[in-house]
Formats: C-alpha cells, sequence, structure tokens
C-alpha cells in the first residue's frame, strides 16, 4: 500500500446520505426496527441504530451534514461531486509529484540524510492528523474544514519554497502534512457515508483514478521543473487553492441555504446565550480527544525521531538528549493506552474494537504492510538517481510505477469485491504477491539487477497493495455501525500511518548508520569532505560520470545499504498473510452500509443476517440514545 491511497469521503454517526432514498422514505417506515437475532443486546441495539435521530445535542459538523440532505438539488449535487473530483485530483497530482522534490531540497543544503528523518516526522503528523480532522469536521463542519486544509497547504508550501536551511524545510512539512491528511481523511469517510458495502470498494478504487493519469502528468511536470525545486513546491501553493474552491464554495452555499430555511438546528441554547470560548475550546478538545492526540503524537516521536537523529549527533547512542527522549518516549507509549481505554468519553483508539477480529486484522496487516513498504521505499528515489542514469522523466515514471499499479489493481479489487461479494482470500493473494515482490527486490536491487527487474518488483507490488488497500479499509468499516464508521476509519489509517512512522524510521537508522561506512569502505578516496559531500547529497554524486571510480564505488555502497532496507521488509512482509488468515473475516458484502445494523444507506433494515453484534459500553449507548426523538 502506497500512503496515497484512495481518496474517500464520509461523515457523522448520525448524518445522513446524500441520496434522496432517506428523504423520501415514510417515516414509520425509517423508524422499523430490526427483526431478533441471536446478540447480546438486541433491543439496545435496535434502538441505538435507529436512524432517525432529532439533531438535538449534536456536535455543530454534525448537524450541519444533517441539513445539508434537505437543501441538495440536480444541479448542486453535481457541482458538489465535480468539487469531490478535483479534490481527488488535486490531491493524487500532489501525492505523486512534490514528495521527489525533498531529495533535492535538503541536498541543497548538503543535509539529504535527514530527509529521511522529516519523513519520519510526517508520517507521525499524518497519522495523528487523521482522528483530528476527522473529529474536527464532525465539530466545526464538513467546509470549514476543508478551508482548514487548504490554508495549511498553502502556508506549508510556502514556507518550503522559501526555506535557506532545513529546519525551515522541516517547518513547511510540518504544516504541509496536517494539511495533505486531512484532505485524504475528508475523503476517506464521505465514500463510506454514500457507498454500501457491496459498491465501496470499487468507488473507493474509481475516485483514486486520477492516480493513473498524474502518474504521467508528474513525470512531465518534474522534468521541466527539476531540479529548481522551490518553483515545484510553489507551483502547489496557488494550485491547490485553486482546487479545492468549488467543494469549498459549494459546502458552503449549501450550509447557508440550510440556515436561511432553518435547516440547521444545531444545540437549542446555542441561540439563545454565549458559550464562552474557553468552554468551546473545552468541549472541542474533549470531543476530539486532543490529550489523547497529544500522547500519541508525543510517544511516537520521542521513540521514533531518534532513530534518525543519534547516529549524527555528538555521541551517537551515548548521547544524553537521545536516551531521555527515547526513554520518555517508551514511558508515554503504555501511559497512552491506558488512558485510550480508561479515559476518554470518545477515545481516538477505541481499545473495544481492538477485540474483534476484522478491525484487528486490518490495524495489524496495515501497520506491518507499511512497516515493510517504507523500509525499502524511502530512499528509493535516492538509489535509483545514484545507480541509474535516468531522466528527471524516466526516474519519475519509475517512481510511479508503483502507485499507477496501486489505482488499477486497487480498481479491478473493487470489481472483485462487486461481482463476488468477498474480499478476504483476494485480500490474502494480494499480500501474497506483495512478499513476492518484496523478495524479488533482493535481487533486482542489487549489482546483478536491471531496469526490467526494477520496474517488475514495484508492479508485483502495486497488484499486492492495490488488493490490500481497498479490502482491509472494507473489513474495518463493516465490523462496526454506520455512527463509528468516521471513528475505526480513522484508528485503522492512525495505526498504519504509525508503520509508516515506524519502516521511516528504521530506513533512516539504517541508511545513517551504514551509509558513511560503505562509502568509506568502496568509494577509492580518503578525502574526508568529499566523502562527506557524497553522503550529504546524492546531486553531488551525480556529478561524476557512470564509470568514473568516485561514482562506481558510491554505486556500491548504494547497493550494499539497500540490500539491508530490502531483507529488512521481506521479513516484515512475511506477517500481513498471517494475519489475514486468523484475524479476518470472510465478511458477505451486502447492500447494507455495514454488517453490524444491516441497515442500507436510507438507514431501513435490509433483512440481510447481521455478523457483528453491538458492543458497546452502557454509557456510549446512553450518550446517543439521548439524541434519538
Amino acid at each position: 500500500m502506497s500512503s496515497s491511497t484512495a481518496p474517500e469521503l464520509s461523515y457523522s454517526s448520525t448524518s445522513r446520505r446524500f441520496d434522496n432514498d432517506h428523504t423520501d422514505a415514510p417515516e414509520e417506515e425509517g423508524k422499523k426496527t430490526i427483526p431478533h437475532q441471536d446478540f447480546n443486546d438486541q433491543e439496545g441495539g435496535a434502538q441505538f441504530y435507529d436512524d432517525n435521530s432529532s439533531q438535538e445535542n449534536m456536535l455543530a459538523g454534525v448537524a450541519k451534514v444533517e441539513a445539508l440532505q434537505a437543501v441538495w438539488g440536480p444541479t448542486s449535487k453535481w457541482f458538489l461531486f465535480v468539487g469531490i473530483g478535483l479534490s481527488a485530483y488535486i490531491y493524487s497530482l500532489d501525492g505523486v509529484t512534490t514528495w521527489q522534490y525533498l531529495s533535492y531540497a535538503t541536498s541543497s543544503v548538503l543535509k539529504h540524510s535527514v530527509s529521511g528523518t522529516i519523513s519520519t516526522a510526517n508520517a507521525i503528523i499524518i497519522a495523528v492528523g487523521k482522528p483530528l480532522m476527522a473529529k474536527l469536521a464532525d465539530v466545526i463542519g464538513r467546509a470549514e474544514t476543508f478551508v482548514i486544509v487548504t490554508v495549511l497547504y498553502v502556508v506549508g508550501y510556502i514556507v518550503i519554497a522559501t526555506a535557506n536551511d532545513v529546519n525551515q524545510i522541516a517547518g513547511g512539512q510540518v504544516l504541509y502534512s496536517f494539511g495533505y491528511t486531512g484532505l485524504q481523511m475528508l475523503q476517506q469517510i464521505v465514500i463510506a457515508d454514500m457507498t454500501n458495502l457491496r459498491w465501496r470498494g470499487l468507488v473507493t478504487g474509481l475516485v483514486s483514478a486520477p492516480f493513473i493519469i498524474n502518474n504521467f502528468v508528474s513525470a512531465e511536470i518534474a522534468e521541466g521543473v527539476l531540479p529548481n525545486w522551490r518553483w515545484g513546491y510553489a507551483m502547489f501553493a496557488i494550485l491547490v487553492p485553486v482546487a479545492l474552491a468549488p467543494i469549498i464554495v459549494t459546502l458552503f452555499w449549501a450550509q447557508w441555504k440550510a440556515k436561511k430555511l432553518d435547516h440547521i438546528k444545531a444545540q437549542p441554547n446555542a441561540y439563545k446565550q454565549v458559550i464562552p470560548w474557553s468552554k468551546v475550546i473545552t468541549d472541542a478538545a474533549i470531543e476530539m480527544d486532543l490529550a489523547g492526540l497529544i500522547l500519541i503524537a508525543a510517544s511516537l516521536a520521542l521513540i521514533l525521531l531518534p532513530l534518525g537523529l543519534a547516529p549524527s549527533a555528538k555521541g551517537q547512542w551515548h548521547n544524553a538528549s537521545m536516551i531521555a527522549m527515547v526513554t520518555i518516549g517508551a514511558v508515554l507509549f503504555p501511559l497512552m493506552l491506558v488512558y485510550e481505554w480508561k479515559v476518554p468519553r470518545r477515545p481516538v483508539v477505541p481499545m473495544r474494537w481492538l477485540k474483534r477480529g476484522p478491525i484487528l486484522g486490518a490495524c495489524l496487516i496495515g501497520f506491518t504492510d507499511f512497516v515493510s513498504f517504507y523500509l525499502q521505499y524511502t530512499y528509493l528515489y535516492s538509489y535509483v538517481y545514484v545507480t541509474q542514469n535516468w531522466s528527471y522523466r524516466d526516474l519519475t515514471y519509475y517512481s510511479a510505477t508503483q502507485s499507477l499499479a496501486l489505482t488499477i489493481f486497487g480498481i479491478c479489487g473493487g470489481i472483485i469485491m462487486y461481482f463476488t461479494r468477498r474480499f478476504k482470500w483476494m485480500l490474502f493473494a494480494g499480500l501474497l504477491v506483495r512478499l513476492i515482490g518484496c523478495g524479488l527486490m533482493l535481487k533486482a536491487r542489487s549489482a546483478t539487477g536491471n531496469t526490467a527487474e526494477l520496474v517488475m518488483c514495484q508492479i508485483l507490488q502495486g497488484l499486492g497493495g492495490g488488493f490490500a488497500a481497498i479490502a482491509i479499509q472494507v473489513s474495518a468499516q463493516a465490523a462496526v455501525a454506520h455512527v463509528d464508521v468516521a471513528t475505526v476509519t480513522a484508528m485503522v489509517l492512525l495505526i498504519t500511518e504509525v508503520g509508516n512512522s515506524a519502516g521511516s524510521a528504521a530506513a533512516t537508522q539504517i541508511w545513517a548508520s551504514h551509509m558513511p561506512a560503505a562509502l568509506a569502505k568502496h568509494v577509492p578516496t580518503t578525502n574526508a569532505t568529499l566523502l562527506a559531500d557524497l553522503y550529504g547529497s546524492i546531486t553531488q554524486i551525480a556529478l561524476f560520470p557512470q564509470d568514473d571510480p568516485i561514482r562506481i564505488g558510491a554505486i556500491t555502497a548504494y547497493q550494499d545499504v539497500m540490500y539491508k532496507l530490502v531483507l529488512g521488509a521481506l521479513i516484515v512482509a512475511i506477517f500481513p498473510p498471517i494475519f489475514c488468515i486468523f484475524l479476518t473475516k470472510d465478511i458477505k458484502l451486502t447492500r447494507a452500509q455495514n454488517a453490524v445494523d444491516a441497515k442500507d444507506l436510507a438507514g431501513n433494515p435490509t433483512g440481510e443476517a447481521r455478523e457483528f453484534e453491538d458492543n458497546r459500553t452502557p454509557s456510549e449507548r446512553n450518550l446517543e440514545t439521548s439524541q434519538r426523538v
């Protein structure tokens, strides 16, 4: 799986879908309960999952989503869908283009090795930012969150484009990462909201179709932009707000019209008294489990960042700062788990869900697959840049091969799921192909490898990853009621992106620990300044011709270190198929929105058998049933 998989969009515990069936259905039809089946708390479950909710006590964002259903017409829906399409397009174009500029940006300040550490920090932010953005959209509204995402994108890219040192580059990447993960999250949830189980995988794949086009477009952009990486970033500071403007304007228009028609009726007392900002902020922080997010981010950062920082720090792992960071992180991590288990009313990581096989399986498969992927991918562009004499266009085409395969085979996987109505064994086959592709990299990225083998490994990885990315998300979403889709999606993506962080951090540690020694061993020079320059910048290595002894020695050093990265990736890739066999349930994909309450997109019972029971705590049931009419 790639980090930039499938754009999707859904929302909210009690929000209605963007379809006319729900509003046109007779009121009494919507109030029917599901016929009794063998569940522990059927009555409570039927009451809890009744979709005919009032808007009292709803979060502001949720109330807005409910209200918009009344104002959508054929024309406004088309504007909405065009906005979604443009947001998916710019998300994919950004995802396959700007990442390659980072190596040039860090090389320009002779800090190329730091790019792995920056990638690790980005991955932590992308992971923690997903539940933050999901809950933020529930609290303040979808349109408002799109605005926040746009501002973060623009400011982040402006900071990077004008950066003069690595600290400014890292700061801009932090802002950008929040914007990137927010856009991905907004897309992810709405698709789950708009589709039933049978269609969800296919629609997810289809919405990622812009990656097919942009893999070729990005190659032409890179050829025209590089090595002027500053303009590459600045260009997206202009393109992103232009592309997101249609969906932002459409959503704000719909909210304005709904308010004008008196459809937005958030909390009854909201218009009768002035609520202090301190209370608003406190309530929002509790609702988003801000303390939990901070604990997760702090523990991950303190554990993972030293892996990349220690090799270049004074005294390396004997440095007091490195020891302190890892120690504090190791203490915070179990405290975070206990906190998430016992304290929050709406935890970011609901521990009870990890008792459910499909959700735990989706989390473990996503985590280990991303660890494996980023172990061998973090320095892939740098590797081919140094070892192959390719143009910028060819480098981009190669780098885009896997995401292209991911998209094409993701759509194929969705079609398979639609016609077979199953996904477990497709997921298992995809993970095995992923494992084979990783194993073949040991030869492809060695001195005896060739271009065909390099490309074939990327295609195999994309084939397996395309099947896996579609299936694990549907597996987790099917295992919860519609009211929990947003949270479970964010949780699975959070844990998956932690795998990104861990893989990037491990790759950076291996690279920083072994590359200086490998260069010293294979490059025929004793010039310490030259060796430092070769380690700090891939562009410095590329200045030497392919047949120059210096370049040949650097290529050999890169192959030695890449072997270690790929071997680690191969070992980790063994685990996802095992998790699939023992944890993933072969759920039948029906026209229901999920396999828990077996209701369709209009909130009415489908008559399909439910495969999971409602295992909410009594307090969580009371919290939601208090919102019902």
